[in-house]
């Protein structure tokens, strides 16, 4: 009597921060671990319910704008791998529940995604564990790779200036990126993703939300072609940065309030991950190499360094980073509701705050000029909680990132690795030194 041999268990890839095909280290170790067992691999993506939840402060933890430039990124994304003559597998809900149905549902064995190191994102992969599916995460968000560093995460230096230095005493150079990925392991057979589909019940994908009317004064005109989330516009938007010789005026222009240019503006699609960071900071180099270094070219890899080292402090201080009292001494942190709420609807009476924080409500976009300078308003002039404004931008900001985020708002609250007690702006002096003649502030005078 012949047996048959029970087939080789599947793979779900789980799209998480990674929206691209171009530079995928995690999806190219699913593909391998797919062709080696000769079985299916699956792409996934979940809409995660946590976006819908209100926050402590009342509002929704994702907003609609965010939410619109992460599915854009989505369906770029999506009608690739459907060019590839796959699918991605959508679904709406919690990423633990539905991928372990999946994984139940499919036979499959194994779930290969991103590794994230932060707080929520990491009790999802253990809470998988736990359910009983494999799971294999591959570290990809950094330009320097993990063993290229000279320390482990647990000993790195508490100042950026020292975690910069280090690498260039040791000679640590960012990783080459990986081609593009241009072909995918079969699906799994249609009853079997039929079974899965009814296995999820409720869980299926949301209709389409459509694109958002984006303010005419946006920095960032995200309704333009040449600003779509998709991974194709970020590429597309890359090779154009560098061929007009921009990063030649990075350095001098990164300080502006108003229009396209005044600063790289590939931050939403990093933080989608439509655009790896290792793909930017090649970009520069051959820019580099073919035109020259100068300060512009440095400080752009400067930025990528800073998104680099908010990554390691998550390695090294996880959930601390969390706390209301950050890396310092437990304290009580104040806090004013009536003041935040003016804060976040651009009502504080003082005018150039006020601009800034409308356009964030707006476009989802802020420069990084007026991020310090409402940040340190809501903490130091307004005595609130500096995870109310961090709240606020995960929720409002379209190039939202949890590490540079929680990092960034450490910083200026003098609760992080800032060797300054204070980061309080002289919001009058930074009014006149970047907006001299007002024009942003009169830009932004109305809602």
């Amino acid at each position: 009597m012949f047996v048959t041999p029970p087939s080789p268990p599947g793979v779900l890839f789980w799209f998480r921060n990674d929206l691209r095909l171009q530079d995928q280290p995690a999806l190219t170790q699913a593909i391998a671990l797919a062709n080696a067992r000769g079985t299916w691999l699956l792409p996934v993506w979940v809409h995660d319910a946590r976006g819908q939840a209100l926050t402590a402060w009342g509002f929704r933890r994702i907003g609609p704008l965010r939410e619109a430039w992460t599915r854009m990124a989505m369906q770029d994304l999506s009608a690739q791998i459907t060019a590839l003559g796959s699918t991605l597998f959508e679904a709406q809900g919690d990423p633990v529940r539905i991928l372990s149905d999946l994984a139940q549902a499919l036979g499959a064995a194994t779930v290969v995604c991103e590794d994230i190191a932060a707080p929520e994102e990491q009790a999802q992969v253990d809470a998988l564990r736990r359910s009983g599916v494999v799971v294999e995460t591959v570290w990809q968000s950094t330009c320097m790779a993990p063993e290229s560093l000279p320390f482990t995460p647990d000993a790195l230096a508490d100042v950026f200036t020292s975690f910069r230095q280090s690498l260039a005493r040791h000679g640590v150079r960012a990783s080459a990126p990986l081609p593009r990925i241009t072909a995918l392991p079969p699906l799994p057979v249609e009853p079997a993703l039929q079974a899965g589909r009814r296995r999820l019940g409720g869980a299926a994908s949301p209709a389409d939300v459509p694109l958002p009317t984006i303010d005419a004064r946006a920095a960032f005109p995200w309704d333009r072609p040449d600003f779509h989330g998709g991974e194709r516009a970020a590429l597309a938007h890359l090779d154009r940065y560098c061929r007009r010789g921009l990063p030649h005026t990075y350095k001098a222009t990164r300080n502006g309030l108003i229009g396209v240019d005044y600063s790289s503006k590939w931050s939403p699609w990093l933080a989608t991950g439509a655009l790896s960071a290792r793909t930017a900071w090649a970009a520069v180099a051959a820019f580099e190499a073919e035109h020259g270094a100068n300060e512009g070219t440095e400080w752009l890899h400067f930025e990528l360094l800073w998104r680099d080292y908010f990554r390691w402090l998550h390695h090294k201080y996880g959930r601390r980073l969390y706390a209301a009292s950050g890396l310092k001494a437990p304290a009580r942190v104040p806090h004013n509701p009536a003041a935040f709420e003016r804060w976040r609807h651009g009502q504080t009476g003082h005018a150039f705050i006020d601009a800034g924080m409308r356009e964030l409500a707006r476009t989802g976009y802020l420069s990084n000029r007026m991020r310090q300078n409402v940040a340190s308003f809501l903490v130091h002039d307004l005595a609130c909680d500096w995870r109310a404004g961090a709240a606020w931008f995960e929720a409002t900001l379209i190039d939202h990132d949890v590490y540079s985020n929680q990092g960034n708002w450490l910083y200026l609250s003098g609760r992080g690795t800032d060797p300054r007690p204070n980061r309080r702006f002289n919001t009058a002096l930074q009014a006149q030194t970047y907006d001299p003649d007002g024009a942003y502030t009169a830009l932004w005078a109305t809602p």
